[in-house]
Parts: C-alpha cells; structure tokens; sequence
C-alpha cells in the first residue's frame, strides 16, 4: 500500500455566505454567548453542538449521526461549519447535499462510500532518515547536454544546510533540484530532505530572516536543533479515500499507449470492496502496531430529504461499520413523503428506524433583534455602511419575508447607493431595492393573482 506518494483529494471549500463564521461561540463552561465567533441567537442548538464537538475530540462519537432540523435560515449549515472550525483543519471535513448522490457515472451507494472514506482520516507516524536545517548555500552544476545543441543540462545541485549544531554541504540528484523549486525554496529557508525517496518539504522561513512589519504572509521557523543528517519522526495526515484513490490508479508505462490509455478512462471509476477490504486490513495493522492512528472526521449531509429509501438503507451499513466517521444531517422539511416511496409519510422524509438512531438538534427562527445583528455581520464582513434607520428597516424585511432575502439586499443596495453618490446605505435605498425585487412571499401572491395571465 502506498504512503510516501498519497496526494490529499480534499476538497477546498468556500461558502461566502457563512465566510463570516469562525466558531460555535461558546464560554469556558460550554455556554454560548449571545453573539460570537459569527454566529449570533441558536443558544440550545449551539451548546448541544459544543458537546458533540467534545464527545468528538475524546473520540466517543465516532459511528454516530446528528440531524441538524429547522426551518430554511435558521443556521443549520452554518452550525455544522461552526463544529468543523472548532474541529480544528487535522479533524477531516466533508461537506455534500443530498442530491449528489444521483449521478450517471456511479452507483449511489458508490458516491456516499466515497465520501464517508473522505470523512476518516489516518494519521501516520513514521520515523526517516532526513537532512534538515537552513539553506545557506543553493547551486546548480550545469553541464553540457549529452544530447547536443545549445541548451545545458543540470548534472547536480550543491545545497548547503546549517543547525544550530553545525553546517553540512551536499551533492544532490538534479531531480531534486526540480522538488526545490516546485516547494520554491530560497537561500534562508528551513527544509528537509528525506535520504530514501529524496522528497522536499519546506517548514517555513528562518526566523532570523524575520522582520517587522505588522502584517506578514510568511510562516517563520526557529533554526533547527542537533545535526543537519539524523533520524526524525514524520507525521502524514491523510484520508481513507487518498488510499483508495493511489491505490487503483492504474500503473502504466511512459509509452503513448498507456498514456492515451489513461486519458481515455472516464473521469469517476469506482474502487471495488475489494480494494477497500485490503487497504482497511493494512490500516489496522499499522493501528495496532503503532505506526497509525485513526481520526474519525466529520461527514456533513445537507437536504438530507433528497436522498431515497436506497441510500437510507444503505447508511445503517456505513453507520455500523467499525470504521465510520461521525455523520451530521441537516434539512428544512416537516412531514413529507420519504424519496422513493408514494406513500410512506415519516418526519423530515427520514425512514424512522434510522430517525430513531439520531441525536436531534432543533433550530428556531430568529427574533428581529437578533436579524439586525446578523445583518450587521454580513455588512461587516462585505465592507458596507449602513445607516441605523437602514438595518431597522433590513429586520423588518427579514422578519416579513426571510433572512436570507435580506441580506441578499444588502449589494444591490449598495450599488444603488453608489449610483446616488454615496457611500453610506440609507433606508431609501433599501426601499428602492425592496420595490424592485420581489422575495418569494410576494411573488406568490402577485401569481395567484394574475394566475389566468401565465400558461398552464
């Protein structure tokens, strides 16, 4: 099985609509303050978040499932991103929507497989052989190409490192050369070079190189101990999936065939029981001899309602599996047919047997007050003035239709507030914007309305 050579297949998310949230905001007691870390009112919701996050980091949660349910805007995905902050970026996170599950190119069960494998991270520690130190010294020995013409050829690359123990220089392989300037190492950084495999990494900067501006992109790193050559312990984060994944890719050769091959496959294949049973057989291995440490992640559901009687059978499966993340659903539904089925009605289109193994965590609508704050956080984080009268006027908008129209006034708003030669948004232009736009409430009345006058 491989592990030097595991790519993390993490998605990288951004949802600018909940960019503003950091944390649950939560005291030293596990109370949450009113308005912190971005979130603002969801007392009862936030608390019981904050224990799960605890029963999470002492790893007593793992195989369980949560449902996050309330009305459309009351924070659910906002919550289940506010647990994955506190979760820390080591604890993996995989967020879905229900209706992923129903593609061409794989089976259902295929796509929730796949990610419950993203949701489970391994930890392994591994002892190399590594040189280490600041870069004091990086020269490449050029040399002319065997091949002929003009061009030259690197032939090695001298590096010079220094600890606080001593300085070492070193005639490298030029394919090295090639891994220092894809990690875009410099004279002044700190590295490491693995003696077996000859991989690159590079810690940060050296903090005798740090300066003192106020704001600094750059990671600093104290120079390190000991000699330049020894023996270091190496920690891999990665996730079942990233095993699966360089796993079945298939080995082919550098000749066209195999290359034409590879760009032919279809994008999504699927990884056979087969391949997960052996590679779930090595982990535990390395589990018991100590090498590895499992770390049960996070898999977050959203309209966990779209999903049918299939793929809810399906979940007690995962869910009982002795490998399984810790599963978080969320939907907006009351009672409703569960997908499907014609006929069989069960709370939030959840089948109960399953319904009946959640933790359930209710979310209520905001009061007006607590709206006007949210609003306030979703100006602060867009940059927008507001006039008071402005974010008075906003809740109430909110309150009558949704939050979430809203604040989605908020830019247009704005653009209407600069048209007029301002930069302050005043109550007018959120009245102008509200006459121009409908929100949904509205715009079902102006259909019943004028019924006849649209086609059938």
């Amino acid at each position: 099985m491989k592990i030097e050579e595991v790519k993390s297949t993490v998605r990288t998310q951004r949802i600018a609509a909940h960019s503003h949230v950091k944390g649950l905001g939560l005291d030293e007691v596990g109370a949450a303050v009113h308005s912190a870390a971005g979130l603002v009112g969801q007392k009862a919701a936030r608390e019981a978040a904050g224990i799960v996050v605890d029963l999470i980091k002492s790893k007593k949660m793992a195989g369980r499932a949560l449902l996050l349910a309330g009305p459309p805007g009351t924070g659910k995905t906002a919550i289940a991103l506010a647990i994955a902050q506190e979760l820390g970026n080591k604890v993996p996170f995989c967020p879905m929507v229900g209706s992923e599950v129903f593609s061409n190119e794989i089976k259902k069960t295929e796509v929730l497989m796949e990610n419950f494998r993203r949701s489970i991270g391994l930890r392994i520690r591994e002892t190399k052989e590594v040189y280490e130190g600041e870069v004091t010294e990086l020269t490449p020995v050029e040399t002319e190409n065997p091949m002929g013409g003009y061009g030259k050829t690197i032939s090695n690359v001298v590096i010079g490192l220094k600890t606080a123990k001593g300085t070492k220089q070193l005639k490298l392989d030029p394919s090295i050369f090639d891994a220092l300037q894809k990690e875009k190492v410099e004279v002044g950084d700190v590295i490491y070079i693995e003696a077996n495999s000859g991989a690159v990494k590079r810690q940060g900067r050296s903090d005798t190189f740090a300066t003192e501006f106020d704001l600094e992109t750059e990671e600093y790193v104290p120079l390190p101990k000991g000699d330049v050559h020894k023996k270091k312990e190496v920690i891999q984060d990665v996730t079942l999936h990233d095993l699966d994944v360089a796993n079945a890719r298939p080995q082919g050769g550098q000749d066209v065939l195999s290359m034409m091959g590879q760009l032919m496959k279809p994008k999504k294949t699927e990884i056979t029981d087969k391949l997960r049973m052996e590679i779930n057989k090595v982990v535990n291995k390395y589990i018991d001899q100590g090498i590895a440490e499992l770390v049960p992640g996070v898999l977050f559901i959203d309209e966990i309602h779209m999903l049918d009687l299939e793929t809810f059978t399906y979940l007690h499966k995962s869910l009982e599996s002795p490998i399984a993340p810790i599963v978080i659903f969320a939907t907006n539904r009351g009672r409703c047919v569960i997908r499907g089925t014609t006929d069989i009605v069960s709370p939030h289109g959840i089948p109960l047997d399953l319904l009946d193994r959640l933790l359930i965590i209710r979310t209520l609508l905001y009061s007006t007050a607590d709206m006007e704050q949210i609003i306030k956080l979703r100006a602060q984080t867009e940059g927008l003035q507001l006039e008071e009268n402005a974010f008075a006027r906003l809740s109430e908008i909110g309150t009558s239709s949704t939050l979430r129209y809203a604040v989605q006034l908020l830019t247009p708003a704005h653009q209407m507030c600069k048209v007029n030669g301002r930069n302050q948004i005043s109550k007018d232009d959120i009245e102008d914007v509200h006459s121009l736009f409908l929100d949904a409430k509205r715009s079902s009345k102006h259909l019943s309305e004028k019924n006849n006058k649209f086609m059938l």
